[in-house]
């Protein structure tokens, strides 16, 4: 293992960056809300093309060559430094306050990646809103990192005019269509909104934009999928011990797996989930469907619901949920976030924020309501026993009047 220190540089080859790598950047945020970002810069350190600033609200450049998964106060950043443009030479990668506080405050931090680690902490700061953890930069034709570590006076709206970008201005509620756009149109700017639902019952409403359907909406989970420290191999939850495991050896990782009760507007109901093999579909009803069931802790972008937004006029309500499968039986140590994103809006966060040790959760009610999308924050927990099954409470206390026999994951 390589320690970088403040201000050290190292060839990526020298470190075990050879082709595609993740970048982990875990910050202690000690109860303030912290934006991870990486900046794809030109030959003058600018943001040239707003495209390649990857955060919240972009997760993605083109070809994939930078994307961006969030769970909780770690961060990964997959390069792919071959699928970048000749005009990139460098990456920067940030870390920034919204709202009160300041770096001061954030607990033992830390850049990771290949096996080299660049730990910073609140003592190598004052009162700076943002930091610049790191950079990799081309120089004699190879792709190096340098550890920076330096405090930056501004949030990421700063950072971004730094750079030489343009914020987009957030657009006032209730406006009008726009008009047609000009044939020459004006470079992309940036938005920094997004939107977090923070009280059990907050609730956001999106609009769509023009004529157009929600397009493909995104409902991802994420969550510190490690084992505890010093923790022993997972006892087997209720759960488990009712369901099975489909035969696959256990591990003392945190297995949540992510699921959604359905309600079409013709009143068919069901569920989306990997117990029983209930995938759903995407182009057909129920509109909903689960990407995969991650079980090894090692996809850093958790897991995934699709819902087909261009079909929401036969969609009534949808109710996202999760419980732990396998390992921690404790909410508080899961870190989990749900991110819900929907092309051209802002992101809507939920946070499983409750240290219960129940094991499923109740997470967002998304809702057709006269053709807005409504989301709203639910955040509900159930702990089933030898009577009545944690789904089986959770299906009562939404109506959806589902029948549920035990099962497994194949």
């Amino acid at each position: 293992m390589t320690i970088l220190a403040r201000g050290q540089k190292t060839k990526l080859a020298d470190i075990g960056c050879s082709g595609p790598f993740p970048l982990v950047l875990q910050v202690a945020a000690a109860g303030m809300e912290i934006d991870i970002a990486c900046f794809g810069l030109d030959a003058n350190d600018k943001l040239s093309d707003d495209r390649y600033m990857v955060f919240f609200n972009q997760t993605a450049c083109p070809g994939d060559a930078v994307t961006l998964s969030i769970a909780a106060d770690q961060s990964t950043f997959n390069i792919n430094l071959a699928g970048l443009p000749s005009s990139i030479q460098k990456l920067v990668f940030t870390a920034s306050i919204t709202g009160a506080g300041s770096m001061r405050s954030i607990g033992a931090s830390s850049l990771r990646l290949g096996d080299a680690t660049f730990a910073f902490s609140g003592s190598d700061f004052q009162d700076e809103k943002a930091i610049i953890v790191g950079e990799m930069y081309q120089r004699d034709n190879q792709w190096r990192f340098g550890a920076v570590g330096q405090g930056f006076n501004g949030g990421l709206s700063a950072l971004l005019k730094h750079f030489g970008g343009t914020e987009a201005e957030a657009a006032p509620t209730n406006t009008p269509a726009p008009a047609p756009e000009p044939a020459v149109q004006e470079p992309k700017k940036v938005s920094l909104s997004k939107v977090t639902l923070a009280k059990r019952g907050d609730k956001v409403s999106l609009e769509k934009k023009g004529n157009q359907g929600f397009g493909r909406i995104i409902v991802n989970l994420n969550w510190n999928q490690a084992a505890l420290p010093n923790s022993q191999p997972a006892a087997p939850s209720f759960l488990t011990k009712i369901m099975g495991t489909g035969g696959k050896p256990r591990s003392n990782g945190i297995d949540l797996d992510l699921g959604c009760m359905f309600e079409l507007a013709d009143g068919r109901r069901g569920i989306v989930q990997a117990l029983g093999d209930c995938w759903g579909s995407f182009n057909h009803p129920p509109f909903v469907h689960l990407d995969s069931d991650d079980r090894s802790g090692n996809n850093v972008n958790g897991e995934n619901i699709f819902i087909n937004g261009d079909e929401l006029s036969q969609i009534k309500r949808l109710l996202i949920f999760t419980f732990i499968y396998e390992g921690v039986a404790n909410w508080t140590h899961t870190n989990g976030i749900v991110t819900i994103t929907t092309p051209n809006q802002s992101p809507v966060e939920v946070k499983l924020d409750n240290g219960t040790n129940a094991l499923m959760c109740a997470i967002a009610m998304i809702e057709n309501n006269s053709g807005n999308l409504q989301i709203t924050k639910v955040v509900e927990y159930f702990e089933g026993n030898r009577q009545k099954m944690a789904h089986e409470m959770m299906n009562e206390r939404f109506g959806f009047g589902l029948n549920f026999k035990p099962g497994s994951k194949g």
